[in-house]
């Protein structure tokens, strides 16, 4: 079943579960929609899982189409370097979640908190316990996580797609329905 968590997981707090985005022009729409999105990127980002190119030049065409900072966590910064992107911030992984969880924390550009809070590349056990953590400690904002397995912590997520043409066509057309770089 492709709703099915990768993670296993207690919820003794309610039965508050992901969302799970199988439509591209969805997805495209609650990016769209944010005033203060904020992507963050993990290790992970270097591979290609399958797509033919890394996951980390999907992320920036994303994070350029609207705008959006990106912070790179664990050793991603120079990822992002070698793809000829320089992130606006590196913070630990745990580091940006405590922040995040701070409502009247200023934001990576000092122009507020962030609304939507896009998660790519992080190694997944760590990224559920960071959504987790957001998911109880943080309901002024959402989180989207753009990795090809369900994770039930955050707001929005993926299906859980095994191969990787299914995961590439929807990068794809998210890319494509974001429109080129914001202005």
């Amino acid at each position: 079943m492709e709703t099915q968590p990768y993670h296993r997981i207690i919820m003794l707090t309610g039965l508050k579960a992901a969302q799970v985005l199988k439509e591209t022009e969805q997805c495209a729409n609650i990016i769209k929609g944010a005033r203060r999105p904020l992507m963050v990127v993990g290790g992970k980002i270097g591979e290609s899982d399958g797509l033919g190119r890394p996951l980390g030049q999907y992320a920036i065409e994303i994070a350029e189409s609207r705008g959006m900072p990106i912070c790179a966590s664990a050793h991603s910064r120079g990822i992002l370097m070698e793809m000829g992107w320089m992130p606006e911030s590196t913070l630990d992984f745990i580091d940006i979640v405590n922040h995040l969880k701070n409502k009247s924390w200023k934001g990576l550009m000092g122009e507020g908190n962030h609304d939507l809070v896009l998660f790519m590349g992080i190694r997944s056990d760590l990224l559920e316990q960071g959504l987790s953590t957001l998911k109880h400690f943080a309901p002024h904002l959402k989180t989207l996580t753009l990795d090809r397995h369900v994770l039930p912590h955050a707001t929005y997520s993926l299906p859980n797609w095994h191969k990787g043409r299914n995961y590439q066509k929807f990068l794809d057309g998210l890319t494509e329905a974001l429109g080129p770089q914001a202005q």
